[in-house]
């Protein structure tokens, strides 16, 4: 496992990345036990969709998920995407980078607190995610369920530390 905090650490676009490396990514078992909304085979074709529904994001809203490279390899996307008028926070990692995840995190969250000065962020889990105390540590308090596409969702919400939101705005829907 690389040492993360010495990794040269790469925040990209998905249209950057080569569609094999998306496809092998969001196919991986591991990686879609936890993604209800991953339904079906994930091809060419949905890879296409995807990834320009992804970019969609950044021109509806200034801001969406990237691309993770780390010491040159793709290493997974997440970021904040508007979800239910909330900035929603998420990581979708390959397991040989989960170790990454903590690193990443802090890199997204102080971008949406101090760049996009949002007041609050959430993290949707599914109800399959049991083990909770990672985001609990984190700050994030549980703050209800939400449905997406027909899933149901436990929300988890983190406030903005005290003087870093740049505006009381949550983010609005498209």
């Amino acid at each position: 496992m690389p040492a993360y905090d010495r990794a040269t650490i790469v925040f990209a676009r998905l249209a950057e990345v080569g569609q094999a490396d998306i496809i092998e990514l969001m196919n991986h078992p591991l990686v879609r036990r936890h993604m209800p909304l991953a339904r079906g085979g994930f091809g060419p074709a949905e890879c296409d969709r995807f990834v320009a529904a992804k970019e969609r994001l950044w021109e509806e809203h200034g801001y969406g998920p990237w691309a993770f490279i780390i010491d040159g390899e793709f290493a997974g996307w997440g970021g904040i995407q508007s979800e239910g008028g909330d900035a929603d926070v998420g990581l979708v990692l390959h397991p040989k980078h989960w170790g990454a995840g903590r690193v990443l995190y802090e890199r997204i969250i102080a971008f949406a607190f101090r760049e996009l000065g949002f007041s609050s962020v959430i993290a949707l889990l599914p109800p399959s995610r049991t083990r909770v105390s990672g985001m609990l540590k984190l700050g994030f308090r549980p703050d209800g369920e939400m449905a997406v596409a027909g899933e149901r969702f436990i929300r988890y919400r983190l406030m903005a530390p005290q003087g870093t939101a740049l505006s009381s705005q949550r983010p609005t829907s498209g």
